[in-house]
């Protein structure tokens, strides 16, 4: 799994620049979430091989009680609770606050493995001007620079080091034969009724794994001679011998479970419709790669007119999806369940497909014959030779020249035939172009 990293501070210290400079853009949030006041964002970063989430979080008062402050602090507290290690974020120039002194004094209550960083410190002597910070009782402190990105790397490095990371993430082998199928959706949405319903019918449930925050509970479990994973985001708890499901959301086991998963079943709620909470966590689950699954929950509780908006708005809020195989079920009536699970197969089969270099070639070669690319400036797009480039997604790698001119419409249109030819419903379909280099343009220049 993932390490998580929590920025929290009061405001105007930085966070905001820290997040943006360790997930390395500006648009890196990937699940902000709407109907909150100034809610926690979540953000992918990498330093090496590793992987980890950051959330950043709005500026933290821990004793408000009213207002807008206590929603941010409310929003602060669940990060926190999310994380594996708290960064707490201090102004360098700014200097120690009353308010600096709350927050540590709640972090060293909570007792989790926290840094202490002094942000904005660019040109400042370290062992002079943040003696200060010292007073807060939480160690080292770590002068870092965010908007000039030095010291952010150490930074990284020490979180590391708290968890006892190894250097390079190690890579287990799974089983191929093992589906491993993530349920994510808003709360109240029906995850639990609808993993409950599949838990009751099979009887094969060997074990849970509850665990920290940052562990997926993953259920294994079979069906018609398929076996599955159920990497569970609806927070499933033993009980003796019955399985409760309670749902809390937490977007950090959302996102989690996503990564582990080959599949997502993303659940959407017929009464409410497609909401930005929805389409945050399909784009999510896009950006990763997998293969998903659409099912609409509580179809037998609204009317026609009503099921027809719903169609409308699952169309046009959520188009990047159309790959993906929709159903309309009832997990509290056990209504069209059968379907959902031969389009999880359909797509996890999809998503491990074996393309073959010469007939991806020659569908290549089919396409540009029906349809040229357009030409850009002087050439036109030569589309030369394909091969597969991975799996799970699919990828396919197109080579040939001045393949940089190919317009984002051509790569749907060959997409769409590519798609055709190998029955790739319920995946994602990557297509990379790889301009050859012509060995005498140095000459020519020359």
């Amino acid at each position: 799994m993932k390490p998580v990293l929590a920025l929290v501070g009061r405001p105007n210290v930085g966070k905001s620049t820290l997040f943006n400079r360790l997930t390395q853009s500006r648009d890196a949030i990937v699940a902000d979430f709407a109907g909150l006041t100034r809610d926690r964002h979540y953000g992918n970063a990498k330093q090496g091989r590793q992987e980890f989430i950051v959330i950043d979080t709005g500026g933290f008062e821990p004793d408000a009680h009213t207002g807008i402050y206590k929603e941010m602090a409310k929003q602060t507290q669940q990060a926190v609770a999310e994380a594996d290690v708290v960064v707490f974020v201090v102004d360098a120039r700014g200097g120690l606050s009353a308010q600096d002194h709350d927050i540590a004094k709640y972090l060293r209550k909570i007792g989790k493995p926290t840094l202490l960083v002094a942000n904005k410190a660019e040109g400042m002597l370290e062992g002079i001007q943040l003696t200060e910070f010292y007073e807060l009782g939480l160690g080292e402190v770590i002068a870092i620079s965010a908007a000039h990105g030095q010291g952010t790397r150490g930074l990284v490095e020490l979180a590391f080091e708290l968890l006892n990371l190894p250097d390079e993430p190690e890579e287990t082998e799974d089983d191929p034969s093992v589906i491993k199928l993530a349920v994510a959706g808003r709360p109240n949405v029906g995850k639990s009724t609808l993993i409950n319903t599949w838990l009751g019918e099979e009887r094969l449930v060997a074990f849970d794994m509850p665990g920290t925050t940052r562990d997926a509970i993953s259920v294994p479990f079979e069906k018609q001679g398929q076996k599955f994973e159920l990497i569970d985001t609806a927070g499933l708890r033993r009980k003796g011998k019955v399985f409760e499901a309670i749902e809390k959301f937490s977007v950090v086991k959302t996102l989690q479970a996503i990564e582990s998963a080959n599949v997502v079943l993303l659940l959407l709620d017929a009464e409410q419709g497609v909401t930005d909470q929805d389409a945050h966590i399909a784009g999510y689950a896009l950006e990763s790669g997998r293969a998903m699954v659409l099912a609409v929950n509580k179809w037998e509780s609204i009317d026609e007119y009503q099921r027809q908006l719903v169609q409308r708005a699952i169309e046009t809020r959520l188009p990047f999806l159309r790959f993906a195989n929709m159903h309309f079920i009832s997990a509290k009536k056990r209504q069209g369940l059968g379907p959902v699970w031969a389009s999880i197969v359909q797509a996890h089969k999809a998503a491990m497909c074996k393309m073959s270099t010469p007939i991806l070639t020659r569908l290549l070669l089919e396409a540009v014959q029906f349809q040229s690319p357009q030409r850009g400036g002087m050439f036109r797009p030569k589309l030369r030779y394909a091969h597969q480039g991975g799996m799970n997604p699919p990828v396919i790698v197109v080579h040939g020249n001045s393949l940089e001119h190919v317009t984002d419409t051509y790569k749907r249109f060959l997409e769409g035939r590519f798609r055709k030819a190998f029955n790739l419903a319920g995946t994602p379909l990557r297509i990379e172009m790889k301009t050859s280099t012509n060995p005498f343009a140095e000459k020519d220049s020359a």
